[in-house]
């Protein structure tokens, strides 16, 4: 048995614009450094035995502040879902409701996405049995 700990990452430039990241790779705002400053101060639990991020910046950040000094390994099966053409465009143009089965435009669907997830989480409980592992990732990879 793994146990998986599962952390967001913090609000980011692009969702301070409300644009769309997907793979569109930003940086966490101000406030999302605070936010994670401020989860990080209260997160009751810190010992993990590994630390996994999306290899995505706003991730990346999200991690090192939540766990400075750790070794973290950076995983791209745990990125967003590739919004393909709408990766980091502005408005309300991605609709996880109408991408489930059918692919956004040069991207990939929500199924894709959850056999990326599968994918991690079996070679994660096949290698690292008995582990409390801490995950950093994005809103697709959550609802997978």
């Amino acid at each position: 048995m793994v146990e998986l700990v599962f952390f967001a990452h913090g609000t980011s430039e692009d969702n301070e614009a409300h644009r769309s990241s997907g793979w569109h790779d930003c940086t966490l705002s101000a406030l999302g450094k605070e936010q994670t400053i401020k989860a990080r101060d209260n997160l009751l639990c810190r010992d993990f035995d590994l630390y996994f991020s999306s290899d995505l910046i706003r991730a990346k950040q999200t991690a090192n502040i939540l766990f400075p000094g750790k070794n973290i390994i950076y995983d791209a099966r745990i990125r967003e879902c590739n919004y393909g053409v709408l990766n980091g465009t502005v408005g309300r143009q991605v609709v996880y409701d109408d991408h489930i089965l059918v692919k956004f435009p040069q991207g990939e669907s929500l199924i894709d996405v959850q056999n990326r997830i599968e994918t991690f989480l079996n070679d994660i409980l096949k290698t690292y049995n008995g582990k409390r592992i801490a995950m950093v990732s994005h809103r697709a990879p959550q609802l997978a």
